[in-house]
């Protein structure tokens, strides 16, 4: 059964704005509404793509709890966040803080008082950093591979599952996730709100704004299209670092699972991403964009490794795929073949935001 008020945080932004559009399409009865204070670039492109399929914008902070919408409300999708693993190292992380930390617990708190079902976005970001680059894993041609024999619990050569540890230092953005992760833990046991956990990795499609430091693939293809210069950044400049990727569309599939039965996934986490197979290293990235879109960029080499930078993070999603049969479907060629088209059919809007 579909949910009749939808609150989505976060909403214009990538995520927010597609899984609000896919409920609206699907569920056409249920009223949603998207809450954003359109912070991020590109953002502002959203808004008339969500009227036009009947979704309310509200231009509203979630640090600020009367921005929140006065009606009842029966579900709220937390998909906001200040996402840059980098954010707070180059100044302040006051905006971090309170947008992911002090943000989610207002998020909460509206929830508490609608009694509303609560799906909480999160990150694979929350597992400690020093743990992640301590994983064993050999060099290809063309990747970094993890070995079978790891020195922690949760990491095999299908990637990083739940019971991965969680000790150690993350990142301040992980920390802010993590921490809000506890609180939608507190939030349910106290107030009885059912809940839902998702740590996701890396997310694309079209609509994606990417940048170097969030939405890298939307970016390199995007970069191929258009002309232009990238960086294979830190562990030797090589281009062989390994992130596993999931397509907005598989997502909102899952979103929609667990929206319709969530006395079933109450109180649960998971790992959420494109696993093993659907996983690319930057050099393999760059030769798909290559064919996909017949240009060749220069790609300078830069082997210094920045402060929050990992070689490799593969989901392994094993724990969602046994429990309710969700898998992705979508593969790499056609991720990056969807990303291609919306630039071609939006070529100057995509223009003016990615490439200034």
């Amino acid at each position: 059964m579909s949910h009749q008020s939808v609150l989505v945080i976060g909403g214009a932004g990538f995520v927010g704005s597609n899984l609000a559009i896919r409920y609206k399409n699907r569920y056409p009865g249920s009223q949603v509404s998207v809450l954003d204070n359109l912070r991020r670039r590109g953002s502002e492109l959203n808004i008339s793509r969500l009227r036009e399929a009947g979704i309310e914008f509200i231009h509203g902070d979630i640090r600020n709890r009367e921005d929140f919408p006065e009606r009842e409300i029966d579900l709220v999708l937390e998909c906001s966040a200040e996402p840059s693993v980098l954010a707070g190292y180059r100044g302040s992380p006051d905006y971090l803080i309170n947008t992911n930390l002090v943000g989610t617990l207002n998020c909460l708190e509206l929830a508490r008082r609608h009694q509303a079902d609560f799906v909480f976005l999160s990150t694979s970001r929350v597992y400690p950093l020093q743990a992640l680059r301590t994983l064993n894993y050999s060099e290809t041609e063309t990747r970094f591979v993890l070995d079978e024999d790891q020195p922690h619990p949760g990491v095999s050569g299908l990637g990083i599952a739940e019971t991965f540890p969680l000790q150690g230092a993350r990142s301040l953005y992980g920390a802010t996730k993590l921490a809000s992760e506890l609180f939608v833990e507190e939030y349910r046991s106290a107030f009885h709100i059912r809940t839902v956990i998702d740590r996701c990795g890396v997310i694309t499609g079209p609509w994606q704004m990417g940048k170097t430091d969030q939405g890298v693939f939307a970016l390199w293809l995007a970069s191929h299209y258009f002309g232009g210069e990238l960086h294979y950044i830190g562990y030797g400049g090589t281009g062989k670092q390994v992130r596993d990727f999931l397509h907005i569309d598989d997502l909102f599939e899952l979103i929609d699972i667990q929206t319709r039965e969530l006395d079933r996934f109450d109180g649960q986490i998971f790992n959420v991403g494109g696993g093993l197979e659907r996983s690319l290293s930057l050099l393999e990235t760059t030769t798909l964009c290559e064919q996909i879109t017949g240009h060749r960029v220069t790609i300078h080499g830069q082997p210094a490794t920045r402060v929050a930078d990992i070689p490799l993070y593969i989901t392994d999603h094993s724990k969602i795929t046994d429990f309710c049969g969700w898998q992705p479907s979508r593969d790499a060629k056609q991720v990056l073949t969807d990303v291609y088209k919306w630039i071609v059919d939006h070529e100057a809007l995509v223009r003016g935001t990615l490439t200034r």
